[in-house]
């Protein structure tokens, strides 16, 4: 097994790119397209054998950071599977020649920020984790190497594919992609959720919320004037422009990414739990069903009147760190209404609440708790 598939730690291996994407475009027109999905598929299919016995393996794989502040470390594959590869920049570098080099340090940093800024976690295991990086990474055809068209996280660091050029670009570019796996790493040290069904798509949907917050969070500390326009897009950076595709998801209209795009397709997600997605592929739907919840988050976040991240945004965190590992759709539902009814007040907990009931996820009422009996008083 190659470099990149020998990986540990709690979470098991998780991608931008679902394996549908990549299935679709196995099936492409484009002979050099239909090529390298192939590969990417079969790097998919060797990854997934070892997914859940990663997740169960005790051991944790962070690395240290040896001091108390960020400690980024980027490495370059050189187009290879063999990770991490080779150190070209680290944290206090000067900037290097290689965009790429520098997106993945800056993303990276840009995420740590977020987190220790706005939720005083110490990086993804809140001991000061070092983040850990590969640009540049490659996969096997059996031929040689070509770039790989993807991201991911494999439990102690990231890995970023340069892209085909045709439908994705570069894996560094987009600062919402970046924090959407770190954020894969926080849950490995945290709710752990199963990745598969309900759970998995709980999974991808937390990545998703804190990949756009970070962004969103990035882009007004910027600003200098006017507000930024808020956007609920994942990944536009990285997907080549078309007419047939803007991101690889829309948050606040799930289904509306890419569609009826001749390499792949028309957008898979729901909004709504009666059109959840009820089959077994893609591990019961992690990425496809993560647009329900998805778009929980936006409206909830919508109707409060504060920034994304500051009242939804920390309801969502302090919901990711005790949800069980194995909930689903409505335990996060009743969680997030707990929370916010607790913690933030009736505003806040009726916009959760109507924001779940939108997508189909009704809470009931919490019962007031019932005053004790005293003597005396008959039951």
């Amino acid at each position: 097994m190659s470099g990149s598939h020998r990986h540990g730690g709690r979470q098991p291996l998780a991608c931008i790119i679902p394996p549908f994407l990549l299935e679709r475009m196995a099936e492409a027109g484009d002979a050099a397209i239909r090529r390298r999905a192939v590969v990417d598929l079969a790097q998919a299919t060797a990854i997934q054998a070892v997914r859940d016995l990663v997740r169960s393996m005790p051991s944790l794989l962070a690395t240290p950071s040896p001091g108390c502040c960020r400690e980024r470390l980027v490495y370059d594959a050189r187009g290879r599977d063999e990770l991490p590869g080779r150190l070209v920049r680290r944290e206090g570098d000067r900037r290097s020649k290689d965009p790429a080099v520098n997106e993945a340090y800056d993303h990276c940093g840009a995420t740590y920020d977020f987190f220790r800024d706005v939720f005083d976690r110490n990086s993804l295991d809140d001991e000061g984790m070092s983040l850990i990086s590969s640009v540049h990474a490659g996969e096997s055809d059996g031929h040689g190497y070509q770039p790989m068209n993807n991201a991911f996280w494999n439990g102690s660091q990231m890995a970023y594919g340069d892209g085909d050029g045709v439908v994705f670009e570069r894996f560094t570019r987009s600062l919402d992609v970046v924090a959407h796996e770190l954020t894969h790493g926080v849950q490995s040290f945290t709710s752990n959720l199963v990745y598969r069904g309900e759970s998995g798509a709980l999974n991808e949907h937390f990545a998703d919320v804190f990949g756009v917050l970070v962004r969103q969070w990035s882009q007004a500390r910027a600003a200098t004037t006017e507000p930024v326009p808020r956007s609920w897009l994942i990944g536009a950076e990285l997907v080549v422009p078309a007419p047939t595709r803007r991101a690889v998801r829309d948050m606040q209209r799930p289904g509306t990414a890419f569609v009826e795009d001749p390499l792949l397709g028309t957008d898979p997600q729901p909004g709504h739990m009666r059109d959840r997605y009820r089959g077994s592929a893609d591990r019961g739907g992690v990425h496809i069903n993560s647009g329900i919840p998805n778009r929980a988050f936006v409206l909830a976040a919508e109707a409060l009147d504060d920034q994304p991240w500051e009242t939804a945004g920390r309801i969502w965190y302090d919901t990711m760190l005790e949800i069980p590992s194995r909930a689903g759709f409505e335990d996060a539902a009743r969680i997030t209404l707990r929370i916010a009814r607790d913690d933030h007040g009736a505003d806040a907990a009726k916009a959760v609440r109507e924001a779940w009931k939108a997508v189909g996820i009704t809470v009931p009422t919490a019962k007031k708790r019932q005053r004790p009996q005293t003597a005396g008083e008959t039951a």
